[in-house]
């Protein structure tokens, strides 16, 4: 994991980066947006630090130089992948450059309206289930010519997940009896017995909660974070399946993503790897995490 920039003091200063410096860097590289507001939104990120500036615009920020690739990644490709998109996505408006103590690139994007499905939850849990799946199949559908092979600037994601074996494996080790780790490592196995065959596609690489906004009516309606985004396999993005849905809109999500049987062992792989490491490094959200590898194990038991 790459390392964040120290600790600030302040309510909005995690990762070094706050108000006072977000505000120097706007005064030197672009005045015009000098003198509108900024502020920190009110559900932040891991990856990026980000802050509303004015009513329409927002300032992001990488948290540490294992992110700041997804700059330049995401201001190349957004607005290539947006027009055939059905949900709004992040619009670029400026790229900054590094200044002012900080290091890396960053930017400037409009704002986008909504709610963040973390804590909150779709009006209509089905019909947001049906929606996530029709924009991931319209992302699979888009022109992968040039796009961003799996590598480390989407650690890996649309690539095999057997690129974490070792992780895994050291997880199972270090977390023992407190999960069943005959079921996991049967998942895990069944993960790495097939590849993606058929030519590389668009992946989103992070479709969590955190990413996914809700309008006033509590219907999907943006897409955020394509810093992990590459061309490749798409299971990465199938995780949401055990993070967040449930019962008839786990099935129609499901049905309208339309993979095969192949595609959603490694997906479960993905979605046990996440929730293993976390668990065996980070007491955070321990019930949540054991949850997903419930979920995994359930799952996996009927296909």
């Amino acid at each position: 994991m790459p390392r964040p920039l120290p600790d600030a003091v302040g309510p909005d200063g995690r990762g070094g980066i706050t108000v006072e410096l977000v505000q120097r860097l706007l005064a030197q590289q672009f005045p015009r947006w000098a003198g509108l507001p900024v502020r920190p939104v009110p559900a932040d990120g891991w990856d990026n630090r980000t802050y509303r500036l004015g009513d329409d615009l927002l300032v992001r920020l990488p948290s540490a130089a294992g992110y700041a690739a997804a700059v330049a990644k995401e201001d190349r490709w957004l607005r290539r992948l947006a027009p055939g998109l059905p949900l709004r996505v992040p619009e670029p408006v400026a790229t900054g450059r590094p200044g002012a103590g900080y290091p890396w690139s960053w930017s400037v994007r409009r704002w986008i309206p909504g709610r963040p499905v973390l804590g909150t939850s779709p009006a209509d849990p089905v019909t947001f289930a049906r929606d996530l799946a029709a924009f991931l199949r319209a992302l699979r559908a888009l022109d992968p010519a040039e796009g961003p092979a799996p590598g480390a600037h989407c650690f890996h994601r649309g690539g095999p997940p057997a690129f974490y074996d070792a992780e895994v494996r050291a997880a199972l080790d270090s977390l023992g009896a407190t999960v069943d780790g005959d079921a996991c490592r049967a998942v895990w196995a069944s993960a790495l017995a097939s590849s993606w065959t058929g030519p590389p596609v668009w992946f989103h690489g992070d479709v969590a909660v955190g990413n996914l906004l809700l309008d006033d009516e509590g219907v999907l309606s943006a897409v955020l974070d394509f810093g992990t985004c590459g061309v490749g396999d798409p299971a990465c993005d199938l995780v949401v399946t055990w993070t967040l849905l449930r019962d008839e809109a786990r099935a129609a999500f499901r049905a309208g993503v339309g993979l095969d049987d192949a595609t959603w062992a490694r997906a479960r792989g993905w979605a046990l790897w996440k929730a293993l490491i976390v668990l065996a490094g980070d007491a955070t959200d321990a019930a949540g995490n054991r949850g997903v590898v419930a979920e995994v194990l359930a799952d996996h038991a009927r296909s």
